[in-house]
């Protein structure tokens, strides 16, 4: 996958379309480049002319370079490709991070040993070595000798200081001196120092650090290299009215601030970095093209201002992407990590922020007002940004739609949520809160098994073999889920699928639902519904109508299904014509009065489809014919209780108190004396279970009746 820009961008932008990545920037660490092949920001050049001029420098008493330039602008890199030219032309370079030493005790004793052991290691400087070791002992006592001031003064108070010292020594610093500046006289080439992360140390740290160069940078032939944030040390060494400015003008006799990066080599660099990022990883999510152009320019590339930015976000972008597997959509992640990464502070804020970034308009629900807290989390991001404000603007207009409104933009309204989910985009909040909390709640692990079954739904026996591997206490959430896939529906799918669904349907177990919400029923009809309505004639409805019914296994699916493609009123879509409709009905009502009741009692819904068919039938059809058999009782008495639930105001207490279906019973028998009469007989046969039910029955025949109950 190739991150490239879109040629509708302007020049700067378009100039950064990737390029084989062959030579590309590594993200495994945040190490600076060590050869000049390496160099992808065309410093090199620069470099080469740089460690020309050091070198060109009279140092015969010695010299301090500055390589300057904000904390990840590149300075240890430049300083590498230096390093390349000096050593070819036989220049040592020796290295000393003060970072890794603290205390101005151990930065001096430090500062010695490492320089020491490194000059002994080169050929023709191994005395020079030892002697600087010796000098550097002298000096272990002086870190708090004082750094600003004025200069005389503050050279009458080291002269006192050193003065002291000396004389806890046996030998004088004097001929010690003297005899390291004649041995560096002697050599034949200069050898330099490099001290880099100078602006990483502590305020005093920073100080310590000069004062060691200040006590050495008069040797001959010694050239010190040092790499620091002008700013930064600046800060560290100004005192009592001093400027840090004036006092680096005194120590450097050369400085060189590093340039920017060219904005269009950084582009390149930036989708290049990405590119191999993403190259090891076979899921990365779906890629929206079309948006990639406007995330990358007006959140990205804003934040990323240097190459060590850009190896940042490498190393937080592959571990995210990997651990979600594709889950999230891939611009979406690479906007919200760069936002993790240089932004922490609103990043921190945003899973408070959840409802005001995905919540739609609430002119969906009846014109009710949105409630104020729904933008105040949007005005608090953008205001915890600070002089960044302009980017989390944009990363909001851009990646959450529903919060467009709290900033001026549009409105999006509930229908856009099965867009976005089927999207994997963050303007979810299911899937923001998979992002942000690593963790697929119900909604968004039931649309996952809905897209997977989605894939299978051409194959019945593919399809019906997933639903059935699972749970089935979710499966009424991941059918209702295949409603988001309704335009990728094809006529391949219509049998098969709708076969599947309705033979589960009576295996699903039921479950309570709210006032607005669907039962198992109405939910996989909605899906049955939109598999026909997909094919968009009404003979090839028929026709498929008439293949799936019998592969239907209960009477109740077939009854639905036919009842949905008719003309009943306010039941049937009239899919079908009335002639096919009014047919099916028939040949239904027909094979439910040739069956046998053994076949009948373990029928799905049994009342419900006795009493349609009793009520539906022709003057001309056959009556239905009741079967006496204390089996056929009880399975109808089974099929007409169900629970009335009662909350009392005040109290959330749920009171549950079951009921029959007692009117339907006796339109179906044809009188109360009736169904009295094969209760009785069902009670006499003596059946082991269901004793509450036939206390139910019997309290029915005495006369009890519920209170406000249709049972009709």
């Amino acid at each position: 996958m190739r991150l490239v820009m879109s040629k509708q961008r302007d020049a700067q932008a378009a100039e950064s379309v990737a390029i084989p990545l062959k030579g590309a920037v590594g993200f495994a660490a945040d190490n600076p480049i060590k050869k000049p092949e390496e160099d992808v920001l065309g410093r090199a050049r620069t470099a080469r002319s740089f460690a020309e001029q050091v070198l060109s420098l009279d140092v015969t008493e010695g010299v301090v370079v500055g390589v300057l330039g904000p904390w990840g602008s590149g300075k240890t890199s430049f300083i590498n490709l230096s390093r390349v030219y000096w050593e070819d032309h036989g220049v040592t370079v020796l290295d000393f991070n003060p970072w890794m030493f603290s205390g101005a005790e151990q930065l001096i004793e430090s500062f010695f040993v490492e320089l020491s052991a490194q000059l002994k290691i080169h050929h023709g400087l191994v005395q020079i070595g030892k002697d600087l070791e010796d000098y550097g002992e002298v000096f272990s006592g002086i870190g708090w000798m004082p750094l600003v001031g004025p200069w005389i003064e503050r050279g009458r108070i080291a002269t006192k200081i050193l003065a002291k010292i000396l004389q806890r020594r046996k030998e004088g610093v004097g001929s010690r001196r003297v005899k390291i500046e004649k041995s560096l006289a002697d050599i034949d080439k200069p050898f330099i120092v490099v001290l880099d992360d100078i602006d990483r140390l502590t305020t005093s740290e920073i100080r310590d650090i000069f004062r060691l160069v200040r006590l050495t940078a008069n040797f001959p032939n010694i050239i010190y290299i040092l790499a620091f944030d002008r700013i930064r040390v600046e800060e560290a060494l100004a005192e009592q009215n001093i400027s840090g400015r004036d006092y680096l003008e005194k120590i450097l006799q050369l400085g060189i601030d590093l340039p920017e990066a060219p904005p269009q080599m950084l582009n390149k660099q930036i989708l290049e970095t990405i590119d191999n990022v993403l190259s090891d990883l076979s899921n990365k999510g779906p890629f929206d093209e079309n948006i990639w152009p406007d995330i990358f320019m007006e959140v990205i590339r804003p934040l990323l201002k240097n190459m060590r930015d850009v190896r940042r976000y490498a190393i937080a972008i592959h571990g995210t992407i990997k651990e979600l597997d594709g889950q999230i959509a891939l611009v979406d992640v690479l906007a919200l990590e760069a936002i993790r990464v240089f932004v922490p502070d609103v990043f921190r804020q945003i899973h408070g922020a959840i409802d005001g970034l995905t919540t739609v308009s609430g002119l969906n629900y009846g014109g009710l007002r949105d409630p104020p807290y729904l933008k105040e989390q949007i005005e608090n991001l953008i205001k915890i940004a600070g002089n960044r404000g302009d980017i989390i603007r944009a990363f909001v207009q851009r990646l959450f739609p529903a919060a467009q409104r709290h900033i001026g933009g549009y409105s999006f309204t509930d229908e856009w949520k099965g867009r976005w989910l089927r999207g994997r985009q963050v303007a979810h909040e299911d899937i923001l809160r998979l992002y942000l909390e690593r963790v697929a709640g119900e909604g968004l692990q039931a649309f996952a098994d809905a897209e997977q079954a989605s894939i299978r739904m051409s194959d019945s026996v593919a399809f019906d073999a997933y639903l059935r591997s699972l749970d089935f206490n979710c499966l009424q959430d991941v059918i209702s889920s295949l409603e988001l896939y309704e335009d990728q529906f094809e006529p391949a799918h219509v049998i098969p699928g709708s076969v599947v669904l309705l033979n589960i349907l009576p295996e699903m177990p039921k479950r309570e639902h709210g006032m607005f919400e669907f039962d198992a029923k109405m939910i996989v009809g909605r899906v049955v519904y939109r598999l026909l309505r997909s094919l968009k004639d009404a003979d090839k409805i028929e026709a498929s109508v008439r293949d799936i019914l019998p592969q239907l296994m209960t009477f109740s699916t077939k009854e639905q299904l036919i009842a949905m493609v008719g003309h009943r009123e306010g039941e049937g879509h009239k899919l079908v014509s009335e002639r096919a409709a009014h047919e099916f009905e028939e040949a239904w009502r027909a094979e439910i009065r040739s069956v046998t009741a053994e076949s009948l009692v373990n029928e799905y819904e049994l009342l419900r489809i006795l009493i349609i068919e009793k009520r539906s039938a022709n003057p001309a059809e056959p009556p239905l014919q009741i079967s006496d058999s204390p089996r056929m009782t009880l399975a109808l008495l089974r099929s007409a209780r169900s629970d009335a639930r009662r909350q009392t105001m005040g109290s959330r207490t749920i009171h549950v108190s079951p009921r029959l279906a007692w009117n339907v019973l006796i339109d179906l028998y044809g009188n109360e004396d009736t169904l009295k009469e094969r209760i009785a007989s069902l009670k006499a046969a003596g059946p082991e279970e269901d004793n509450e039910l036939l206390e139910l029955a019997d309290k029915y025949i005495g006369g009890w009746r519920p209170d406000g109950i249709d049972e009709n």
